[in-house]
């Protein structure tokens, strides 16, 4: 017998006195560098991953603790602190503006090396730490932006986030034509959103339509969402869905691929409660 719906609004949590305030002093340092103009993103990235990987050795990570008389081994995993020394996917691609790309490309790299490491499940301080990211990476980022552990991006820069979004765990956000995701919008664990789509006959024949995720939508785990289409305000993905074409305002779309099942419920809805992740 499945259970009944119970109002349950997230509640405030908070870690240790002596680490929130070290959190917060941590991340006020890195939104300054970040503001200055002036900050080399690749030597910033290079810096923060070796703090956090190697806090024992920071010479080492940085290259200037004897790094001839570390192992190759060693000495190769080290590069790996600095995204000059890392290609990633969207180098590759012909369309890539890689004017833009490279501005983001180190912003990008330390949101994906923080996750893997020791911090990244740290909800309190992985969704502050990912805002400052975004604001420098998105072509727009709202306030109230939230993403949980291990979101990852292509472009970083063909994305255009409305405020009050919410991305939860393991999403993929395919901006390689673009992603517009409108105010509230809510996308659960494992769903991915893309704006490429390859040719049957040649798969170097590229679409690369913005696909558009309107205000107030909900979609649902592990839902797909495929290129070109438009998700309508308000309107909701469920579990497992594939998104083919348009949905309808108000409209609960669900199945492969995804047709309108139910109109969602009208009527006065509950008050709005407190975000415990929103900005301060």
């Amino acid at each position: 017998m499945m259970s009944e719906y119970r109002f349950l609004p997230l509640r405030t949590v908070r870690p240790g006195r002596d680490s929130e305030d070290r959190y917060d002093r941590w991340l006020a340092r890195l939104d300054e560098e970040l503001s200055d103009p002036g900050t080399d993103r690749n030597e910033f990235c290079r810096r923060v991953l070796g703090e956090i990987y190697f806090p024992e050795r920071p010479g080492a990570a940085l290259g200037t603790d004897g790094p001839a008389t570390l192992p190759l081994t060693t000495r190769i995993l080290l590069d790996q602190l600095d995204p000059r020394n890392v290609t990633l996917e969207p180098e590759y691609y012909h369309e890539t503006d890689l004017e833009r790309y490279y501005r983001v490309k180190p912003l990008i790299w330390l949101w994906e090396m923080f996750d893997k490491s020791l911090l990244g499940e740290n909800v309190h301080l992985g969704v502050s730490f990912r805002r400052i990211l975004a604001r420098r990476i998105f072509a727009r980022c709202g306030r109230n932006f939230k993403a949980f552990h291990f979101v990852k991006l292509s472009f970083g820069y063909g994305l255009e986030v409305g405020d009050d979004v919410v991305v939860h765990r393991h999403v993929l956000l395919d901006d390689r034509g673009g992603i517009r995701i409108g105010d509230r919008a809510s996308i659960s664990d494992f769903v991915n959103v893309y704006s490429h789509s390859h040719d049957i006959g040649d798969a170097r024949d590229v679409r690369t339509p913005r696909t558009v995720i309107g205000a107030g939508v909900r979609i649902a785990y592990h839902a797909t969402v495929l290129a070109g289409t438009s998700l309508a305000p308000d309107s909701m993905v469920g579990a497992g869905a594939l998104v083919t074409r348009d949905t309808e305002p108000g409209t609960v779309h669900v199945g492969v691929p995804a047709r309108p099942a139910t109109r969602k419920p009208e009527g006065e809805r509950r008050p709005p409660t407190r975000d415990p992740l929103a900005e301060q």
